[in-house]
């Protein structure tokens, strides 16, 4: 019997504000302007000053939250390295900021040059490449309208412009933070090459996306790689890191509270995505089905405007697991759709 998922800090941090969850290291709250209102980043402290884990957005806000923390938690001791735990915005969008300031950047080589060259490609319209991405997916004809009239979102809109130079982290090798010894291992599926690390006294795990206590990541495809198999890479990336799972160890997540029980969790994480799958194949045995026609099965909620987007590129990534598996095969319709049928 594995014990269950507990979360032994029910306290969160207030904005600027830290709560020390291991000696010298520190976990904090970046607010973000979305749904899911916030990230966590992490302070650990070494001799010559601190390494920091994750950013928050790229907006005044944020920045002034972390001027605030450099001279408030941190005791206004120089920050010296900056680790990146994957790609996406909320995690990265400041890294540039402070490089700017000195500080060296330590990210994977895929997710830094994920974030170097989505800071460069500024769309002031929408492309072609993504709005037949939206059609292969279904996308309801109002809601591909609206889009297709919009302006863009740009990754540079939240992310502070990333200069040249980074230190990669490797999957394998192990990192210095915080008085510890951590050993790098990489997450798959929400993003390439996702930093997670495990320090070697057993007790601690920095977790990033990979590994959330109460919330699944989003699995998503985008126009950059409509054939991608993310749900696949998902499965593959847990199924290697559960070995390496501990009831003790105290996991720091990258949104919500830190949590024990891991093995539980990590049995959860890969048993959900098979339910979802289950759930598809009956679904899709009713009739033929477009990934935007796949909403009802895999979420227990109402996908309104705001969620829309998140919903579409992981209703792909559902669809495309099951074709790659060979449990379906896809037909093209008139209107340029693809449709789903069970084999």
């Amino acid at each position: 019997m594995t014990a269950p998922i507990r979360t032994p800090f029910e306290q969160t941090p207030a904005e600027a504000e830290a709560v020390e969850v291991a000696e010298g290291l520190l976990w904090l709250r970046i607010s973000l302007p979305m749904a899911l209102d916030h990230v966590n980043t992490y302070a650990l402290r070494d001799d010559d000053g601190w390494t920091l884990i994750d950013t928050g957005l790229n907006t005044k806000r944020t920045r002034a939250i972390w001027e605030a923390v450099l001279d408030g938690p941190l005791k206004g001791a120089p920050v010296q390295r900056l680790v990146v735990t994957h790609h996406h915005p909320d995690h990265v969008g400041l890294a540039g900021w402070f490089q700017s300031k000195g500080i060296e950047l330590c990210m994977t080589r895929t997710a830094w040059l994920f974030s170097r060259m989505l800071t460069l490609d500024e769309q002031a319209k929408t492309t072609h490449e993504q709005v037949q991405f939206w059609i292969e997916a279904g996308m309801e004809t109002d809601v591909l309208e609206k889009r297709r009239a919009e302006r863009p979102f740009n990754f540079a809109d939240i992310v502070y412009p990333m200069p040249l130079g980074f230190t990669r982290l490797i999957e394998g090798d192990s990192i210095e933070m915080g008085g510890r010894t951590w050993d790098i291992r990489f997450g798959h599926g929400h993003a390439p090459d996702h930093a997670t690390f495990w320090s070697r006294d057993g007790e601690l795990v920095i977790g990033g996306d990979q590994l959330l206590a109460t919330i699944s990541p989003n699995i998503g495809v985008y126009a950059t790689e409509p054939g991608a198999d993310p749900v696949g890479e998902w499965m593959a990336a847990c199924g290697a890191l559960q070995p390496h799972a501990k009831e003790s160890q105290l996991v720091l997540p990258g949104h919500k509270l830190p949590f024990t029980g891991l093995p539980a969790r990590m049995r959860q994480l890969i048993d959900n995505h098979h339910g979802a799958l289950d759930r598809l194949r009956d679904h899709i045995a009713k009739a033929p089905r477009t990934a935007a026609e796949c909403f009802p099965p895999l979420y227990k909620r109402t996908i309104d405007e705001g969620t829309y987007g998140l919903a579409l590129v992981e209703a792909v990534a559902h669809v495309n697991h099951l074709h790659q598996l060979g449990d379906v095969t896809r037909t093209k319709r008139a209107d340029g759709a693809w449709e789903f049928s069970l084999n």
